[in-house]
C-alpha cells in the first residue's frame, strides 16, 4: 500500500532567517556608502594625533627661537642640500610645521572640553525645564533668552577681557556660552518625552524625578543632542581661532593656530603666504570634518533619514 507524505510547506523547506544588522555595522555600511565622512574622520584622526602625540612627531620645539632662519620660506633647501624646515618658519625662526602640529592639541582641547561643560549644563537644565515645567521652566527659558539677546563673541570677548587670557578661562567661557542650544533643544524633546507610557511606567514604579528624567528621558533624547554637539565643536574651535586672534585666547607663549593666524598679518603684505596659510587650511580641515560628520551623524541617527538596512 502506497503511504502519502504530508506536504511540506514553505515555511518549512525555506525558513528565511532574517538578522538584524547591529549599530556598528550599520555605521560602518552607512559610511562606506556616505564616502565623504570617512575621508572627514580620517582628518580628524589625524588632529588627534597629533594633539596627543605632538611631542613625539614634531620635528622640532615650536618655542626654540632661530633670528638666523627667519622667514625661510618652505622646503628651502640648506648648503648641504637636506631640507630643515619643511612649511618655512615665522618672524622669530620657529619651526611652522612644530606650531601646527602643538596647536592642534589647544584646539581640540578647547572644542571638546567646552562643548562637554555646554553639553552637559545646558542638556539637565533642559530636563529639568521640560520635566518640571511651570516656574523652573519660565526662569530657565528666559536666562536662555536672555544670553541669546547678545553676541556672543562680544560677551566671550568682555569677560575674557574682565577674567585675563588663559586656557581655562578661555574653556569655562565658550563652555558656558553653548548651553543655550542644547537647553533648548534638551526641553522641547523633553516635553514631547514626558507623557509617554514608558515614563508612566516608571513613575508607577516609584522611581525619583531624577532617575526618571537622566535614566529614562535622557537616552531617548541624545540622538539630536549628539548631532548638535558635533557642529558645535566646529563653532567652538572656530571661536577659539577668533580670539586668540584677538590677543584674547590662550598666552603667547602657547602656539594656537588662531594666534599664528595673529602672528602672520604684518607678513602677508611681503608675500610671506605660508605664515598664514598653513594654520588657515588646517582650520578649515578641521572645522569642515566636523560639519561634515555632524551631517552624517543626523542622516544616520534620525530614522527618518536613513535608509533601512
Amino acid at each position: 500500500m502506497r503511504r502519502w507524505s504530508k506536504p511540506e510547506t514553505v515555511a518549512e523547506t525555506d525558513t528565511v532567517k532574517t538578522k538584524t544588522p547591529t549599530p556598528v555595522r550599520r555605521a560602518l555600511r552607512s559610511l562606506f556608502r556616505a564616502k565623504w565622512p570617512l575621508l572627514a574622520i580620517l582628518i580628524l584622526v589625524f588632529d588627534v594625533s597629533a594633539a596627543l602625540f605632538g611631542p613625539a612627531i614634531a620635528p622640532k620645539d615650536p618655542n626654540r627661537q632661530n633670528i638666523i632662519k627667519r622667514l625661510q620660506p618652505p622646503l628651502q633647501e640648506e648648503r648641504n642640500g637636506e631640507v630643515e624646515f619643511l612649511l618655512g618658519t615665522d618672524g622669530l625662526g620657529r619651526d611652522v610645521l612644530s606650531r601646527l602640529i602643538y596647536g592642534a592639541r589647544i584646539s581640540l582641547l578647547v572644542g571638546f572640553i567646552a562643548v562637554l561643560i555646554g553639553g552637559t549644563m545646558g542638556t539637565s537644565l533642559g530636563l529639568l525645564a521640560g520635566y518640571l515645567g511651570g516656574r523652573t521652566d519660565d526662569v530657565i527659558m528666559r536666562l536662555a533668552d536672555i544670553q541669546l539677546a547678545f553676541p556672543f563673541i562680544l560677551l566671550a570677548i568682555m569677560f575674557l577681557v574682565v577674567l585675563g587670557p588663559g586656557v581655562v578661562n578661555l574653556v569655562l567661557v565658550l563652555g558656558i556660552g553653548q548651553w543655550v542650544t542644547y537647553a533648548r533643544i534638551a526641553r522641547g524633546q523633553t516635553v514631547s518625552q514626558r507623557e509617554k507610557e514608558y515614563v508612566e511606567a516608571a513613575r508607577a514604579l516609584g522611581k525619583s524625578d531624577l532617575a526618571i528624567m537622566f535614566g529614562s528621558i535622557l537616552p531617548n533624547i541624545l540622538a539630536p543632542l549628539i548631532v548638535i554637539a558635533s557642529f558645535n565643536v566646529a563653532s567652538v574651535i572656530l571661536a577659539e581661532a577668533s580670539l586668540s586672534f584677538l590677543g584674547l585666547g590662550v598666552p603667547p607663549t602657547v602656539p594656537t593656530w588662531g594666534g599664528m593666524l595673529a602672528e602672520s598679518r604684518d607678513q602677508l603684505l611681503a608675500g610671506r603666504w605660508w605664515l598664514a596659510v598653513y594654520p588657515g587650511v588646517a582650520i578649515m580641515m578641521t572645522v569642515l570634518s566636523f560639519n561634515i560628520l555632524g551631517d552624517w551623524l543626523r542622516d544616520f541617527l534620525d530614522p527618518r533619514l536613513r535608509g533601512i538596512g
